[in-house]
C-alpha cells in the first residue's frame, strides 16, 4: 500500500505513519518506481485497522497477544524482522553459513557466557532404544535432583546451560561424548562429512525462533526459579505436541499421500476439503520461511518431496517452511525416523536455557490472569479463591 492508502485506512497523520515504521510495526519498502516514496505492508496496516477498530480494552489486548499477536515479552535474545531470523542482532542463516556450530550459537544466545569449565564427566544416557525417551528422562532425572535456579549467579547458570546441552546431545544420540553436536550426530548415525554439515546448519537454524510455545513454557517454569533442566523438560513437553515440534509426523502423512495418489491429486484434495497442508507457510514470514531456504539451498529433496513443493507452488504459491525442510533432510540422509524432532527439540534446547537465564535475572513471575466465560457464580455461599 502506499502512504497515502495507509493515512486513509487508519486515519492517521504522516507523522505517525513515521512512528509505526520506526518502532517496527509496519513494514515499510522502497517503491519499485520511485526511490523518492516508500510502500507499506498491508497485512501490517490490517492488523492495526483491526487494533484500532476493536479499541485497546486489556482483555482483548492480552487475547490477541497470546495468539500470533505483539509481543508479551521483553527479551533481548531473537526476533523476526524483515522476513529474517535474527539471533542478537545477528542474521541466523549467515551465522550457518559462516560454519557455526550449535554450541557457539547457544553461547551467542545467552550473551557469550557458559562456553568453558563445563562439567568434566556426566553420567551416561538413560538405556532406551528411544531418543526421545532418553531426552525426556535425562532432563526428568536433572530436574528432580538439581537446585532452584533463583538467586545463582548469570554466569554459573550459562556454564550449567553448556554442560545441560552436553547431556541433551548425549540422550539424542545415545552415546556419552564430547565435541560439536553435529559431529557426535554425525558418528551416531554414519553420516558423511557432507551430512554432517547439513545436520550442522540444521541445528544452527532451529536453536531460537522468539517466543514460541515451547520456549514460552520454558520461561514460565523458569520464572518461578526452577532449574535449567526443569525449564527444559517444560519446553520440550510443549514441543513433542503435533502442532510444535511434532509437526514433522503430520508432513510425513502429507508426502506419503502424495507419493501414493501423485502430488498434485494430494494437493487439490487437501485443498477441496478446506484442510491445511503441513510443512508449507509459516504466520510470521508472508515471503517464505528464511530457515528452510537457507537449508533447502545446500541439497536436493528426495522425489516424493521435490514433487510435493512443485505441486504445491504450483496450485497455491506457498513456500515450503522449517517442518518440510527438516523431514527432506531426513529423508535424504536416511536418517532415523523421529531424526527430525530429535534435531528439533536438541536445537531449541539452546535457546530455551538462554530464555529461561533471561526470565530469570527479571526476578519476575509470569502468571497471567484467566477470563472467565463459565457459569456465574451464585452469590450464596460462593467465595473468591486465592489467585496463587
Amino acid at each position: 500500500m502506499d502512504a497515502e492508502q495507509v493515512l486513509e485506512r487508519l486515519g492517521i497523520r504522516p507523522q505517525t505513519l513515521y512512528a509505526y515504521v520506526s518502532r517496527g510495526r509496519i513494514e515499510a519498502a522502497a517503491h519499485p518506481s520511485d526511490p523518492r516514496r516508500s510502500l507499506y505492508r498491508a497485512s501490517d496496516v490490517t492488523a492495526l485497522a483491526r487494533k484500532k477498530a476493536r479499541g485497546r480494552r486489556v482483555a482483548d489486548v492480552a487475547a490477541e497477544a497470546i495468539a500470533w499477536g505483539e509481543p508479551v515479552l521483553p527479551s533481548a535474545i531473537t526476533t523476526v524482522s524483515g522476513g529474517k531470523l535474527w539471533y542478537r542482532g545477528e542474521d541466523a542463516a549467515g551465522l550457518a553459513d559462516q560454519g557455526l556450530t550449535l554450541e557457539n550459537v547457544a553461547r551467542l544466545l545467552r550473551g557469550g557466557h557458559g562456553a568453558a569449565l563445563k562439567a568434566s564427566s556426566r553420567p551416561p544416557p538413560p538405556a532406551t532404544d528411544s531418543a526421545r525417551s532418553r531426552m525426556f528422562l535425562t532432563l526428568a532425572e536433572r530436574a528432580g535432583r538439581e537446585p532452584p535456579a533463583r538467586g545463582r549467579a548469570p554466569l554459573a547458570l550459562a556454564m550449567e546451560a553448556a554442560d545441560l546441552l552436553d547431556a541433551i546431545v548425549d540422550a539424542a544420540t545415545g552415546q556419552a561424548g564430547d565435541g560439536p553436536a553435529h559431529q557426535r550426530f554425525a558418528h551416531a548415525w554414519n553420516l558423511t562429512a557432507d551430512g554432517a554439515d547439513l545436520v550442522r546448519r540444521a541445528l544452527v537454524l532451529m536453536a531460537d525462533h522468539e517466543l514460541n510455545a515451547s520456549t514460552f513454557a520454558a520461561r514460565v517454569a523458569a520464572s518461578t526459579g526452577a532449574s535449567l533442566s526443569a525449564a527444559c523438560l517444560a519446553g520440550l513437553s510443549a514441543l513433542s505436541g503435533p502442532l510444535h515440534g511434532g509437526m514433522a509426523a503430520r508432513v510425513e502423512a502429507l508426502v506419503e499421500e502424495a507419493d501414493r495418489r501423485d502430488a498434485a491429486r494430494a494437493v487439490s484434495s487437501r485443498l477441496e476439503q478446506g484442510a491445511s497442508l503441513p510443512g508449507f507457510d509459516h504466520p510470521l514470514y508472508p515471503g517464505g520461511d528464511p530457515r528452510a531456504a537457507a537449508l533447502l539451498a545446500r541439497f536436493e529433496p528426495p522425489e516424493p518431496l521435490t514433487a510435493l513443493w512443485q505441486a504445491t507452488r504450483a496450485a497455491t504459491g506457498l513456500a515450503p517452511n522449517i517442518d518440510f525442510a527438516l523431514v527432506a533432510l531426513a529423508r535424504g540422509l536416511a536418517l532415523p525416523q523421529d531424526a527430525p524432532f530429535i534435531l528439533f527439540a536438541t536445537a531449541r534446547s539452546a535457546g530455551w536455557t538462554a530464555h529461561a537465564i533471561e526470565q530469570l535475572q527479571t526476578g519476575r513471575l509470569i502468571r497471567p490472569r484467566a477470563r472467565y466465560i463459565g457459569t456465574v457464580p451464585s452469590a450464596a455461599g460462593y467465595s473468591p479463591s486465592s489467585s496463587s
